[in-house]
């Protein structure tokens, strides 16, 4: 019998990072020490209040069955009130609010709630990959716009021709920014909303590292913005802030026409999140700001540790605001795969290459902070023994 894929699976981009993963494997294998600055996965656990709270929960033979939907009620007041306590945000937890199986879920299916073939999205470069995939499983065309660092990693709105706006269904953004660690501002999204209110436009926010910032550099939500939650949704993550990436639990916000459009794909799609997770969200989004803080001065910590080392052999290694990544420029004569093959070949550091986040993320490579200070430093070292040679 022959297999064949479909198309859709064939538009997409290439995987960029087989060969790193190629070379990671077989570097373990043959039992060397790898220090992996690749995975944006915190290394630190689920605190243990919540991890209580899941096991308390899901004792309960009336968590065992199907989910609804929309998530428990209890689930939706509490994301409406951290929403509105730590953004002033107002939203109806009925209409405006709608829990996902992982930020990433409703990312990835929110073109098939309004893209058909042909129509076009709007996507930042370099990106978070599932704003490209979504797309393409829908049906849809990708219209690349860069973000360059000569303009702050933002999108440059006045460039988009004016009949690709007027095509355009969707717009993608994510501040902070992964890869790039960008921060927006209030001017910037009050141009997304002029632009999207202009054009129809529906803008999809990804806020999932809204919370690790560092030197008073607090993100906006979109939503903060007038006229944003008739325009746009936020996608937000309990991943990232309360280190629940393997919980898969984030939910979705903003206008109730989006919010009732995505929620009718995943009911065809999915059943909802494991109503113990639920639980232990609620539990989480409950947590005292300490936790938060300390998480942020970790990172900051670790942020410093690894900047300032590479700085110090001569690197230009900018430090960033917010995320725990750090967006490093490639030196003259590499290309981004070039150099994070070099990194993991003499110094068995894995990091992942900027051309994987879209062409304009080439001339850069992405280290994430999610190991400890003393690996840090270890990588720092490897480093520098490399210099001295």
């Amino acid at each position: 019998m022959k297999i064949e894929i479909s198309q859709r699976l064939k538009n997409l981009p290439p995987y960029l990072f087989a060969e790193i993963d190629r070379m990671k494997k077989e570097a373990i294998v043959n039992g060397r020490d790898i220090i992996d600055l690749g995975v944006g996965d915190p290394d630190m656990p689920t605190p243990i209040h919540i991890i209580e709270s899941l096991y308390e929960s899901a004792q309960n033979p009336a968590n065992h069955r199907y989910a609804l939907n929309y998530g428990m009620p209890l689930l939706r007041n509490e994301m409406a009130s951290w929403y509105k306590k730590r953004f002033q945000v107002k939203l109806n937890p009925d209409t405006e609010i709608l829990p996902l199986i992982g930020s990433k879920e409703g990312i990835a299916h929110i073109p098939l709630a309004f893209i058909n073939p042909g129509d076009e999205a709007i996507i930042p470069d370099p990106c978070y990959p599932p704003y490209i995939s979504g797309t393409i499983f829908a049906g849809g065309v990708c219209h690349i716009v860069p973000m360059l660092e000569s303009n702050g990693f933002f999108p440059d709105l006045d460039k988009i021709d004016c009949q690709v706006a007027k095509r355009a269904k969707l717009i993608f953004l994510n501040y902070p920014n992964n890869p790039t660690a960008a921060i927006a501002n209030e001017e910037f999204f009050k141009k997304v909303v002029d632009f999207a209110t202009e054009n129809n436009i529906i803008v999809c926010h990804d806020a999932a590292y809204s919370e690790i910032y560092f030197d008073g550099c607090k993100p906006l939500s979109f939503l903060q913005i007038d006229g944003a939650k008739e325009i746009g949704v936020e996608f937000h993550s309990l991943s990232k802030t309360y280190n629940m990436t393997g919980w898969r639990i984030g939910f979705a916000i903003g206008s109730s026409e989006i919010i009732k459009a995505l929620a009718a794909v995943k009911s065809n799609i999915d059943s909802g999140i494991f109503q113990a997770v639920q639980f232990a969200g609620i539990v989480a989004m409950k947590t005292d700001k300490s936790h938060i803080n300390s998480l942020s001065q970790m990172y900051k910590s670790r942020r410093d540790v690894l900047a300032d080392g590479l700085n110090a052999l001569g690197w230009k290694v900018p430090k960033p605001k917010a995320t725990f990544y750090v967006w490093m420029p490639v030196p003259p004569g590499s290309t981004s795969t070039e150099f994070s093959k070099m990194l993991l070949e003499k110094c068995d550091i894995v990091t992942t290459p900027g051309i994987g986040f879209g062409r304009n993320g080439e001339g850069y490579i992405r280290m994430a902070l999610t190991v400890s200070e003393d690996r840090l430093k270890e990588a720092v070292g490897r480093i520098k023994k490399l210099h001295e040679k």
